[in-house]
């Protein structure tokens, strides 16, 4: 399993500038008991050609993150805090209008369930050619020509014949590759992943990862691949940030998060993931379990958040809450290494 990218990717430490900054961001809930914070302050940077996988529990804030930056949240759902830039401009203060146009011309979006994002009323092809002709200045043909080409480019087959079907003739796993196409239609400089594999069998996750990797690799896109499956990070991501109750636990480069994790909460996310391998003459170790569950929103401890649950915890972490810090390739926020 490789976590580094493949031969003729481009390195993202090469080009100084990021696709995606974002800054303190903070995402809020207003309700009739208080306002409720489902992101608190996550910072992180994209570089071009880079997969940045984004993995924690369920109600870390990992999909509320990605709806931020690309201007999709639910009301009564509002960013309170931070900036969010977009290739040096800063994107989260423009109006809907205007950012309308960046999310369908240079951000694009995968979501979990493939149907969500088609319409079941038109064929595949008149899905994609509107899109095409809605952000770039082509004609019909050369928008057919263009949406058979991303066809053929996600794996589909037959793409001159597939183009006319509905989106209830093709499997999950067809879909999926079919909602890739939409968000590459515009050649994006960046793509939110948000649960992109979920729900196919793993023969078809296999495939639909290696398109990510290849998007990256081939045409320098940054990703955000959004997912609370370790298995795909490790196998796609270059780095990896991991959330915690609204909060960056851990970033650092992949090999790192998972061969040598840092912060506690990481540490038994890689001990939960069972390994292959073993020699038969060896005792197997047992799965790490982390006791308890993430905090509600309105209800959340003082200091650490993650401290009800953590093994390690003393004094300091249960009054004051820790900032990330370096520690050694890593930013991690915990008191340990204080």
């Amino acid at each position: 399993m490789s976590a580094v990218p493949e031969k003729g990717a481009p390195a993202p430490h090469q080009n100084p500038s990021p696709v995606l900054e974002v800054r303190n961001l903070r995402v809020e809930f207003p309700s009739r008991r208080g306002t409720l914070v489902a992101v608190d302050g996550i910072s992180f940077a994209i570089a071009p050609g880079e997969v940045l996988g984004v993995v924690g529990e369920s109600g870390a804030g990992k999909s509320l993150t990605g709806t931020a930056i690309i201007g999709l949240l639910e009301p009564p759902g509002r960013i309170a805090g931070g900036e969010i830039l977009f290739e040096g401009e800063r994107i989260d203060l423009l109006r809907e209008e205007r950012m309308r146009r960046i999310r369908g011309r240079r951000i694009g979006a995968i979501f979990q369930d493939p149907l969500t994002s088609l319409n079941p009323l038109y064929t595949v092809g008149a899905q994609l050619v509107e899109t095409i002709r809605t952000h770039l200045p082509v004609g019909i043909a050369d928008a057919r020509a263009r949406a058979i080409a991303l066809l053929r480019e996600v794996g589909i087959p037959a793409p001159e014949a597939r183009i006319d079907h509905y989106p209830h003739q093709f499997s999950g796993g067809m879909r999926q590759r079919v909602v890739i196409a939409l968000a590459l239609c515009a050649e994006p400089r960046l793509v939110i992943a948000d649960e992109p594999t979920t729900a196919l069998d793993v023969s078809i996750q296999a495939q639909i990862i290696q398109l990510l990797k290849k998007l990256a690799r081939e045409r320098g896109t940054a990703i955000m691949l959004i997912t609370h499956d370790m298995g795909v990070i490790a196998e796609t991501a270059d780095r990896v940030a991991v959330l915690y109750a609204g909060r960056i636990a851990e970033i650092g480069p992949v090999r790192e998060i998972v061969g040598n994790a840092r912060h506690p909460y990481t540490v038994g996310l890689m001990g939960a993931i069972p390994k292959i391998g073993a020699g038969a003459g060896k005792r197997r170790a047992r799965l790490v379990q982390i006791e308890g569950s993430m905090p509600r929103l309105n209800a959340m401890p003082a200091g650490c958040a993650f401290h009800p649950r953590c093994a390690k915890c003393f004094a300091r972490c249960t009054r004051e809450r820790p900032e990330a810090r370096p520690i050694g390739p890593n930013l991690a926020a915990c008191w340990l290494y204080e």
